[in-house]
């Protein structure tokens, strides 16, 4: 990827983080950007959405690491 086209994909991500900002969805840039990653690469953004619906209302299955002393 060229410079150009660089900073071009930080502008539109930084653009969609704003946007999710005033929308309050609570994405971090990451999340946000990896989301835009599989939206390009062709996944279904409606099922994209239903499935972040879905992790969020469901509790963590996954074991929490307790701090190591």
């Amino acid at each position: 990827m060229d410079a150009e086209a660089a900073r071009t994909a930080r502008e539109s991500l930084e653009l969609a983080f704003h946007i999710s900002n005033i929308l309050e969805t609570g994405l971090d840039r990451h999340t946000l950007s990896v989301l835009i990653s599989l939206c390009d690469m062709g996944v279904n953004p409606e099922a994209l959405a239903a499935l972040v619906k879905e992790l969020r209302r469901e509790p963590s299955s996954f074991p929490v690491p307790s701090s190591v002393p």
